[in-house]
C-alpha cells in the first residue's frame, strides 16, 4: 500500500472519531441532570449518561441513532461490500487448495468482526429490553473486550509454528525444557 494514502486513512480514520467523540460530548453537556447520580457501570456509556438526564433526551436519542448509523453503518457495508468481492473472485479460482486457503485466511477476519458487531449490537439492543444493570454490564464488557483479546489468538492461530505448538500441548507430547 501506498505509504501516503495508508497516513491519509489513519488521519481520515482518527479525525472521524475525534468528531464522533466531540459530538457526544457536547450533546451531553447541554443536558441537565439531577443530583447523587450513579452509572451502574465500570465506564461511562453514553447510553447510561443519557438515561439519567432530568431533561428532554429526544433530540439526543436521534442524534445517537443518526451517528450509530452513519459511523457503524458506512463500515460495515464497507467490509460486506469487500466480502462480497473476495467472494466472488475466490469462487472464480480454478484450485480447490487455493479456494480453501483463502477462504480460512479470511474467516478469521471475518469471525472477529462478526463478533465485534454482534456483540455492540447485543449491548444496545440488551440496554433497551433489559432494564438489568448487571446483564448490560456483563454485555458491555462482552462488546468491548472479548473481540480485542481474542483478535491476537485468531490471527496468531494462523502461523504454522502456533498451530504445532498448540497441537502438542493438547496431545500433551510436549518434551520438558
Amino acid at each position: 500500500m501506498n505509504p501516503r494514502l495508508c497516513v491519509l486513512l489513519v488521519l481520515v480514520s482518527l479525525s472521524i472519531s475525534i468528531v464522533d467523540g466531540l459530538l457526544h460530548t457536547l450533546m451531553v453537556l447541554w443536558l441537565s441532570f439531577c443530583k447523587d447520580l450513579e452509572i451502574p457501570h465500570f465506564f461511562c456509556e453514553l447510553d447510561q449518561v443519557i438515561k439519567l438526564a432530568c431533561s428532554d433526551t429526544l433530540i439526543d436519542n436521534i442524534l445517537i441513532y443518526i451517528a450509530a448509523s452513519i459511523f457503524g453503518g458506512v463500515p460495515l457495508s464497507g467490509i460486506i461490500f469487500s466480502y462480497c468481492n473476495i467472494v466472488s473472485s475466490v469462487l472464480r479460482m480454478p484450485s480447490p487448495g487455493g479456494k480453501h486457503k483463502a477462504f480460512s485466511t479470511c474467516g478469521s477476519h471475518l469471525s472477529v468482526v462478526s463478533l465485534f458487531y454482534g456483540t455492540g449490537l447485543g449491548v444496545y439492543i440488551s440496554s433497551v429490553v433489559t432494564d438489568s444493570p448487571r446483564k448490560t454490564a456483563v454485555a458491555s464488557v462482552r462488546y468491548s473486550m472479548v473481540p480485542q483479546m481474542l483478535n491476537p489468538l485468531i490471527y496468531s492461530l494462523r502461523n504454522r509454528d502456533m498451530k504445532e505448538a498448540l497441537r502438542k500441548l493438547i496431545s500433551g507430547t510436549t518434551s520438558p525444557l
